[in-house]
């Protein structure tokens, strides 16, 4: 196995720690008794817990920018198709990350700086999806609506119903297509 596919089990595992026991059981000894490395082999690759945390962080912010750029240009054009794709991987993150993904909880439980990746990229994003929209004042509401619901989906207090979550969804896609009346 490469340097980096054990790189990525450790990381995968880390993941799944967090997710499955809390971001407060995330040790060392466990991501590498679940990864099927020593502890040695995982210090070699991470040599703390906080650069375990670190490159948690990181993973999650390039799957995530990746992810969403290749939709944007997979898209039909439109000057509003990455506003669209935000909204579709928004969706489908919060569908498919039952429970939500702790890793990122566990890395601000170790260090609040661990967040600045994060709130970089938002910035960024937001930025790009205003320069390309349509109508930007109304892209930064839908962008910052879906923030919510995924903070609310990390933070695991998700107070939305199956259908009313829907109904925001579908509202917020009618929004982005400019098809709302006013």
């Amino acid at each position: 196995m490469s340097k980096q596919d054990v790189r990525q089990k450790i990381l995968d595992a880390a993941q799944e720690i967090a997710r499955e026991a809390g971001p407060g059981n995330l040790s060392l000894d466990a991501v590498a008794a679940r990864a099927g490395v020593s502890k040695g082999g995982l210090l070699y690759h991470f040599p703390s817990k906080a650069k375990l945390l670190e490159a948690v962080v990181e993973l999650f912010v390039t799957s995530f920018q990746a992810t969403l750029l290749e939709r944007s240009d997979g898209a039909k054009d439109s000057r509003d198709k990455l506003l669209a794709a935000y909204i579709d991987l928004s969706v489908e993150d919060h569908i498919c990350n039952k429970p939500p993904p702790s890793g990122l909880l566990a890395a601000l439980a170790e260090d609040s700086s661990f967040m600045l990746p994060v709130q970089r990229s938002e910035r960024m994003l937001l930025d790009r999806i205003k320069s390309e929209s349509s109508d930007p004042s109304l892209a930064m509401v839908i962008f910052l609506a879906l923030a919510g619901l995924r903070s609310t989906h990390l933070l695991d207090v998700d107070i939305l119903e199956g259908d009313e979550f829907d109904e925001v969804v579908e509202r917020l896609r009618t929004l982005a297509d400019g098809q709302a009346s006013t």
